[in-house]
């Protein structure tokens, strides 16, 4: 072999072995990010089971499960006023974070509510139907409309584009519950039943 052809074949020699190397590296890292986007994503799905699944916005983000991914990255823990202090608690011990009063600034914690449509006034208008985020609400157009109790979250996202003003909140029967009962039950971190 020639002195030209041993120098080209130990240049492909360590080409070669630098490239897989650098496959090996770029594998190892993205089954680490699949890895840390996985236990992201678990860790969405516990903190959303945790919070009341009002949609109402009140928090600052679209939705609960905004506000889980929110969460999950450091944001506070404390601006759910539907969820009161039973969710900050449960986020805390979840989180493995200080348990810290509702933020004022996002509300205050309230009973849980239903919203309910005085029948006889409603125009059939719409707008309450399109404003509901949990779709709680039938009915149609320049029809009655009314609330499916067991759906209605309580946000009051309804009330406001009511023309008529004819959505009231009132106090839920407290037959009725918002979380979910299975989330409710479970301790958030070992899954095992919880008293309160």
């Amino acid at each position: 072999m020639t002195p030209l052809a041993e120098n080209l074949f130990f240049q492909l020699l360590v080409g070669g072995s630098l490239l897989g190397s650098l496959l090996c590296a770029i594998a190892w890292g993205v089954a680490g990010l699949r890895k840390r986007l996985q236990e992201q994503r678990f860790l969405v799905d516990r903190i959303n089971s945790i919070l009341p699944q009002t949609q109402c916005g009140r928090c600052g983000h679209p939705g609960c499960r905004p506000y889980a991914r929110a969460i999950a990255t450091g944001e506070a823990i404390n601006r759910c006023p539907p969820g009161g202090d039973r969710a900050i608690r449960r986020l805390s011990l979840l989180l493995n974070e200080a348990r810290v009063p509702l933020d004022p600034a996002h509300g205050e914690i309230e009973s849980a509510k239903v919203a309910v449509i005085r029948e006889a006034e409603c125009i059939g208008c719409t707008k309450c139907i399109v404003a509901c985020p949990v779709d709680a609400i039938i009915g149609a157009a320049k029809h009655m409309h009314t609330v499916i109790a067991s759906e209605c979250t309580g946000c009051d996202l309804c009330i406001e584009p009511c023309p008529v003003d004819c959505i009231d909140l009132v106090e839920r029967a407290p037959a009725f519950r918002y979380w979910s009962l299975a989330a409710l039950a479970t301790d958030p971190l070992s899954g095992e039943p919880c008293h309160d």
